[in-house]
């Protein structure tokens, strides 16, 4: 197999809900399942990104929201075995049980630092033993675990020199990808259809639930159609009601790319639009969709997995506007175009947590994407001297990242600030 074919399969995770409840939860109950008796009180500790993100959050299985929320029931009822679809199935009791912990105060929730890598300790104790889990840079990677003080479990983490061996993607070109995605064995790709009847069954969760309001706006827009003669509508429906059902915690899980569902509903579900209403051929869509991929992942290891911007319309939105220019027959010099176009327009868009304005996020990506790709292949495009473009589409797609990670640092505290205000 491909490298690069592997590091997609790799990175492919299904997650019910957003990822970050899941993580928290993930992590809380694989602690709970080292102690003896009830849970007495659980001590969380979150870098920024996570604890910003899982703020406001929906949570699968629970009409509650938020960091709180996730770890009580990950100290409930969770199944650590399932990993990020930790929270499915869990029972109306359970539920409640989970919500009287935190109304009695036995969460305690801090956040250890202003940092886009991914961090989080969970502290269980019971009434005689405690257990700690620890999890780093992404969110089922658990590097260690102490039980009552001993540490039984510790991650070898490798030795790496990042601005020597850098992420595997960055010793990539543009061209390289694109060379890729259209030149690898299809057999190799075809695990890629996993993310797309994921998405869908989620997609339609969101059609169908009475409390979404996105989602049956988007599908009025669209003329009450699933799939309609506009394009560009249906992708916005494809792409917003599934974002907005994982947001609000409905029960589906998305599949994933960079840890982030959004990431991969972005990256996926508006050029399955493409391919419904042009009936593009399944190879075509794949191959676009492995392009797709590749450029999110491209951005994203530039700006951390949980940084101050919005990865899922800017890293996640780019590589789907590459994607769509594959599906329409462009070619390399349409992409860079499509990248200085996405670069110059939706760059600094703030994340403020996975929350309902995802969805509107998404609707901006999905605007921004199809602006982006429609002027480029007429030869439109934001000039390689202007702004944070650069001399080439690695340049620019590295700048796009640092605006994030270390660009937007201070961001991230004011943001987290103003949540805390809100608390």
């Amino acid at each position: 197999m491909h490298i690069l074919s592997q590091l997609i399969k790799e990175d492919m995770r299904p997650a019910l809900g957003v990822t970050e409840p899941g993580a928290i939860a993930l992590a809380v109950s694989t602690a709970r399942c080292l102690i003896k008796g009830d849970v007495e009180k659980v001590f969380l500790k979150l870098n920024s990104g996570m604890y910003k993100n899982a703020f406001t959050c929906g949570i699968p299985g629970s009409n509650e929201v938020g960091n709180y929320h996730a770890a009580a029931l990950g100290a409930v009822a969770a199944d650590p075995k399932k990993g990020l679809e930790c929270l499915e199935g869990i029972k109306e009791t359970e539920a409640k049980k989970a919500k009287q912990l935190v109304e009695q105060g036995k969460i305690v929730v801090d956040m250890s630092e202003i940092s886009s890598r991914i961090f989080i300790e969970a502290k269980v104790i019971g009434e005689d033993s405690q257990a700690t889990v620890t999890i780093r840079d992404t969110h089922t990677n658990i590097v260690k675990i102490t039980e009552n003080g001993k540490v039984i479990y510790k991650k070898k983490q490798p030795v790496v020199n990042q601005e020597e061996d850098g992420h595997l993607i960055h010793k990539y070109t543009l061209e390289q990808l694109y060379d890729y995605a259209n030149t690898v064995s299809l057999d190799e790709i075809q695990f890629i259809k996993e993310a797309y009847d994921l998405n869908w069954d989620l997609l339609m969760e969101g059609i169908n639930s009475n409390r979404t309001t996105f989602a049956r706006y988007l599908l009025e827009a669209n003329g009450g159609e699933i799939i309609s003669d506009d394009e560009q509508k249906t992708a916005s429906l494809f792409c917003n009601a599934a974002i907005e059902a994982r947001v609000i915690g409905l029960s589906k899980p998305a599949m994933s790319i960079t840890g982030s569902g959004a990431h991969g509903i972005i990256a996926t579900m508006p050029l399955f639009a493409s391919y419904r209403v042009n009936k593009y051929s399944e190879e075509a869509l794949l191959r676009a969709t492995a392009l797709s991929y590749l450029i999110c992942m491209y951005i994203k290891e530039y700006s951390g997995k949980l940084s101050a911007f919005c990865g899922c319309a800017i890293a996640a939105g780019t590589g789907m506007a590459c994607g769509l220019v594959n599906l329409r027959g462009g070619d390399k010099e349409n992409m860079v175009m499509t990248i200085n176009n996405m670069a110059s327009s939706i760059t600094g868009m703030i994340c403020d947590g996975g929350n309902q304005g995802c969805t509107m996020k998404g609707v901006v990506a999905v605007d921004a994407a199809y602006s982006s790709v429609n002027m480029a292949m007429n030869g439109v495009y934001i000039y390689n001297a202007h702004g944070i473009n650069g001399a080439t589409p690695e340049e620019t797609m590295k700048n796009m990242g640092m605006i994030a990670s270390p660009g937007m640092v201070a961001t991230e505290k004011t943001i987290v600030e103003i949540l805390e205000d809100k608390k």
